[in-house]
């Protein structure tokens, strides 16, 4: 299994100095306008990494990510009714075209039996 990892943001003072960054963990995005990188790092080393990064002259801020908290399933929400009223009526449909299709058939069958 994959090891968890933890976003974070580092805001640096220069864009350029962001390579020196890799070895701590894995960028995912530099900023150069807003002086930032996004990057992630395991979760069992997250502590250490962030006190190493804010040790650093050329870091400003380090902020952790909470993405990793908020929950991403919902198992109370509420179902759509348009949705089911939209599949209800394709069933319906499609119920129509099959019954409109079996009567079609025997009447087929007996014109070409007789010819």
């Amino acid at each position: 299994m994959r090891e968890r990892r933890i976003g974070l943001a580092v805001w640096i003072k220069h864009p350029r100095l962001a390579k020196n960054l890799r070895k701590y963990g894995t960028i995912h995005y530099v900023s150069k306008r807003l002086n930032y990188v996004s990057m992630y790092v395991g979760e069992q080393e997250i502590d250490q990494v962030t006190r190493e990064l804010e040790r650093l002259n050329f870091v400003l801020k380090v902020e952790r990510s909470h993405r990793h908290e908020i929950p991403t399933e919902y198992n109370n929400a509420k179902p759509d009714k348009q949705k089911e009223f939209d599949y209800q009526l394709e069933k319906n449909q499609l119920k129509a075209i099959a019954e409109s299709l079996l009567i079609d058939l025997p009447s087929k069958n007996a014109a070409n039996a007789s010819s």
